[in-house]
């Protein structure tokens, strides 16, 4: 049987480039992990795809599968529901394969509850003028909303402190560099490997 894959969470402030890092780190062929699109309630966006981007889905009908507790994580920001299906996660890791969210902040949270021992990665503007410079330019929201995300940003930041790592978005190559080393690094932990050893040791 296989060993149990690695969850990596991904999340941070809107704007921050949490979206283009993780297709950066997914378009390069030395990744061996697998995404979890996230679902929400949100619009489609031009140029998005469904199941790719995002499963989109009406309000009642997330909040029908947070009824019936099929849903790993969840969140309600700026108006909106974002979270992650719980049945690809499980099934992916219990494959022995690593599996990579790329979620917000609140749902970063509940995961940790759920599953303490996945690695946490925030990621961080280079300071928050950038982050509002970036948020602006997307074009995709008006002032009243930009000013709402910069606001819930703030808040965002200040959560850094429940994970593991803090990775700037300075350049996404260079972002996407650090990631991967997180990751395998990750992986020789001994808190991580020693459990196959010790059963190793009661075999002989």
């Amino acid at each position: 049987m296989a060993d149990r894959g690695l969850l990596i969470v991904l999340s941070g402030p809107s704007g921050v480039g949490k979206g283009t890092v993780r297709k950066a780190i997914f378009e390069s062929e030395e990744h061996d992990f697998q995404y979890s699109v996230s679902m929400t309630t949100r619009a489609k966006r031009e140029g998005e795809i469904e199941g790719v981007d995002y499963y989109f889905r009406t309000r009642e009908e997330f909040e029908a599968m947070i009824e019936a507790g099929e849903m790993l994580e969840y969140a309600e920001y700026v108006g909106n529901y974002y979270g992650t299906p719980l049945s690809y996660v499980n099934q992916t890791l219990d494959e022995g394969k690593d599996v990579f969210l790329e979620i917000e902040v609140q749902g970063a949270q509940q995961v940790k509850d759920k599953v303490p021992d996945g690695v946490f990665i925030f990621l961080t503007p280079p300071d928050l003028s950038e982050l509002k410079s970036r948020i602006v330019n997307r074009g995709t929201d008006d002032m009243a909303v930009i000013d709402k995300r910069m606001q819930v940003a703030r808040e965002e930041i200040e959560m850094m402190a429940l994970y593991d790592y803090a990775v700037v978005n300075d350049e996404v190559p260079l972002a996407v560099d650090r990631i991967k080393k997180i990751i395998t690094s990750e992986h020789f932990r001994v808190d991580r490997v020693i459990g196959k050893y010790i059963k190793m040791l009661k075999e002989m």
